[in-house]
């Protein structure tokens, strides 16, 4: 091996290096790590190789275990504190508007009906009747439109009854004109009114209805969901704890390390109370929902039903036959009888399994619900009786004797509705009173929640940071 000759830097001899038989010069040597970068290796490799340092990352992990438990808890049950206040607050009633705009389309159809086979005796409750329905239909389309913004098929559907009702109002407006005169047209332009009310405005009515149900049972899913990553997280953290004490035990068998008692402690309180707390809310808005919500869904079909039969009724006596089926039958009459038959069926004092009124009957969750319904059936089957009777008069060609068996004051068709339409109002009044106290159960259910499980996080994060460091005192 050759050797290089060199001069010391202090002026000494020279300095004699090894080098390679092939000259090639030896690599330098390995520079120190950066000093910062050395002591953070020089803590990592304490954690891992030394207890104090164990214990410092295991109390960290508590801590970090249960503020996230606690924060998740927090965001979970306040997003379905929101959800439920939206039950309430928004979703249901939009919900009830839209039916209440539905039901008055509705009812100003039937009231114009009556009040034309009236004629030059209308009376003024009658006419007072139609011109409130529409006003109250006008004013809940207006309200609607306002809260419709995330919801493309409420819009186009007010949109589309703001664009018929003036429409239609002309068209009554021009029947009563041309009844009044004794004109034939009258008839003529009651049938279109008619008609655009069947064919456009309540199918719009409808839909919009829907749309505002199916964001109520958005609201309801998104409040009865499970907190599933809170429930996640509180195990996760009940497990490190329950590990970490055992480690403790195992190494100084202490049975009991206070800190981290505090700490197990909080956080089964914080799991318990979210268990139970979401189950309660659960509970009660489900039962807000099927004795509450469906209830008044099916209630309101058949308010809605009753008055498009009572429609249908009116007209058959304004239409005098004008109007037939494929069959040849009066359109009106069987519209009529179908309207009868998804309200009651056919026949029995009671209403048939599967009508309208026999599924609300169901729904009803106590007497006083049941007791409506029940006077509603009853009103029903003496309004078919009366139908019968006056539907044989006009069969007969008596139709002055069949006119006031309709319109009439006492014994007409049109006062067994009106006893049909208040048992109806009444049950629905009962059921949303019924919906409004067990949904405000599930919200109450649900209260202090999100505040309590962020404080007793905290305590039981801060609990398990001194078990760990009373260890950790240990070994000063």
């Amino acid at each position: 091996m050759e050797r290089r000759t060199a001069h010391s830097d202090r002026g000494g001899g020279p300095v004699s290096y090894p080098q390679p038989a092939g000259g090639t010069a030896p690599p330098p040597p390995t520079p120190d790590p950066p000093t910062g970068r050395r002591e953070a290796v020089d803590r990592l490799r304490a954690v891992a190789t030394t207890e104090p340092g164990r214990l410092r990352a295991i109390g960290a992990l508590l801590a970090l275990l249960l503020v996230a438990f606690g924060a998740v808890t927090a965001w979970q049950v306040a997003d379905r504190a929101s959800a439920a206040d939206a039950v309430v607050g928004r979703s249901q009633p939009l919900s009830a508007d839209a039916a209440d705009a539905y039901r008055s389309l509705a009812d100003a159809d039937t009231t114009a009906a009556s009040g034309f086979l009236a004629g030059s005796r209308e009376s003024p409750a009658v006419r007072q009747r139609y011109e409130k329905d529409i006003a109250l239909a006008s004013g809940l389309l207006v309200k609607a439109a306002a809260n419709a913004e995330d919801s493309d098929t409420a819009r186009r559907q007010i949109s589309r009854l703001n664009e018929l009702l003036p429409r239609y109002t002309g068209l009554v407006e021009s029947a009563r004109a041309n009844n009044r005169q004794g004109l034939p047209l009258g008839g003529a332009y009651l049938r279109t009114a008619g008609d655009l009310m069947r064919d456009d405005l309540l199918p719009a009515a409808r839909e919009l209805y829907e749309a505002e149900t199916g964001r109520l049972g958005s609201d309801y899913a998104d409040a009865k969901s499970w907190p599933w990553a809170a429930l996640g997280l509180g195990l996760a953290a009940l497990g490190a704890l329950g590990w970490a004490q055992r480690r403790t035990y195992l190494r100084t068998n202490r049975v009991f390390n206070h800190g981290m008692l505090a700490a197990t402690a909080t956080a089964v309180v914080v799991l318990l109370w979210l268990v139970v707390g979401h189950a309660l809310a659960r509970s009660d808005l489900e039962g807000s929902s099927t004795e509450g919500a469906r209830s008044l869904q099916v209630l309101t079909e058949a308010r809605i039903g009753s008055l498009q039969a009572r429609g249908d009724e009116n007209l058959t006596l304004v239409a005098r036959g004008a109007v037939l089926t494929e069959n040849k039958d009066d359109a009106y009459e069987a519209s009529y009888r179908d309207g009868m038959r998804k309200l009651v069926g056919e026949g029995g004092a009671a209403a048939a399994p599967g009508t309208l009124l026999a599924r609300a009957r169901d729904l009803a969750d106590d007497s006083e619900g049941r007791d409506a319904v029940d006077a509603a059936v009853r009103g029903v089957r003496e309004w078919q009786a009366r139908h019968a009777e006056a539907r044989a008069a006009d069969d007969s060609g008596d139709y002055d004797r069949a006119l006031p068996k309709v319109i009439g004051e006492k014994g007409s068709t049109g006062e067994s509705f009106d006893r049909v339409d208040e048992q109806l109002r009444r049950a629905l009044t009962h059921e949303q009173a019924d919906f409004r106290a067990a949904a405000d159960d599930g919200r109450g259910a649900l209260a202090g929640l999100a505040a309590g499980a962020v404080v007793l996080a905290v305590l039981g994060a801060a609990g398990a940071v001194l078990g760990i460091g009373r260890r950790l005192s240990e070994y000063r």
